[in-house]
């Protein structure tokens, strides 16, 4: 940077946004939530900016953004509380590609630091020397960090599953219904199709709901705006899920939710909306549609 300091330096000639990317990948599955994940990459790139001059590289520079993007999320999630979500979690898995939504969902159950340390070591494939060196703590701390958060997950059940990608005659019917109900927004028709119990909670937001009546009453009310949605299936890890798009008054739908469902005795015990339209190209469907 000969000629130029620091304060006259930008983020992307510090190098810092080839590492956007991944940061935002990293601060989504700590956040659950691609709205909160863009707004915490972007705070650790201004944080990275202001601090550059007391950087010594003691450390690398992808390194140390991910330290820092690590306290950007920890500050973000102190705090806040998240329930465990109701449906039948698959297993983390190793993959660094787009991550599922029930990985996601799965990681809400785990205290910030050992949210970190599972995706560091178990996703991202870091040594447990590297995480304790991010997270300014011992390897024996990171491994007993990871011990508890598999632990955690194992005793809510959040263990892999096999469902198979196909459904009986029975279920499929089930689920025509559910499309046909949610798109005329016959409301009594969609609680018929519903236990009595059932729960529906809508990731990133803190609300849920446990019975059809609340269910319905909150359809009546707040969720009277998926008026005139348009509804795609698709398999969520092999569990039955819709895509959904909302109605724009300038014409068409735009992307909003992804439906993943609970189906039990032929009838629906559960679902969770997760509201993030970036969830959409994961599945190869378009964030808007025409009319």
């Amino acid at each position: 940077m000969t000629g130029t300091t620091k304060l006259e330096a930008t983020p992307v000639e510090l190098g810092f946004e080839q590492h956007r990317t991944e940061l935002t990948a990293y601060c989504y599955r700590m956040l659950g939530s691609a709205f909160e994940a863009e707004d915490a990459v972007q705070e650790t790139l201004v944080r990275a900016w202001r601090s550059f001059d007391g950087f010594e590289g003691r450390s690398a520079v992808r390194s140390w953004l991910y330290r820092i993007a690590s306290n950007v999320c920890f500050d973000m999630l102190k705090g806040r509380r998240r329930r465990a979500l109701p449906m039948d979690l698959m297993d983390a898995g190793s993959s660094d590609m787009a991550v599922p939504l029930a990985f996601v969902a799965a990681l809400q159950h785990l205290p910030p630091r050992q949210r970190a340390v599972l995706i560091l070591r178990e996703v991202l494939k870091w040594k447990a020397s590297e995480v304790a060196e991010l997270l300014d703590t011992t390897v024996v701390s990171v491994n007993s960090a990871l011990q508890r958060a598999r632990s955690t997950l194992a005793d809510r059940n959040v263990t892999a599953r096999t469902v198979p990608d196909t459904t009986d005659a029975e279920q499929q019917d089930l689920l025509d219904r559910y499309v046909d109900a949610f798109e005329r927004f016959d409301i009594d028709s969609l609680v018929k199709l519903l236990h009595e119990d059932a729960t529906m909670s809508m990731p990133p937001y803190p609300m849920w709901l446990r019975g059809a009546d609340e269910y319905a009453a909150w359809m009546r009310g707040p969720g009277s705006e998926c008026r005139g949605s348009r509804l795609a299936a698709i398999s969520v890890n092999g569990t039955p899920g819709f895509a959904q798009w909302r109605a724009n008054p300038s014409g068409g739908y735009d992307a909003w939710a992804i439906h993943v469902l609970d189906v039990s005795g032929g009838r629906i015990a559960g679902f969770d909306f997760f509201v993030d339209e970036s969830l959409f190209p994961l599945f190869g469907l378009p964030i808007h549609l025409d009319a």
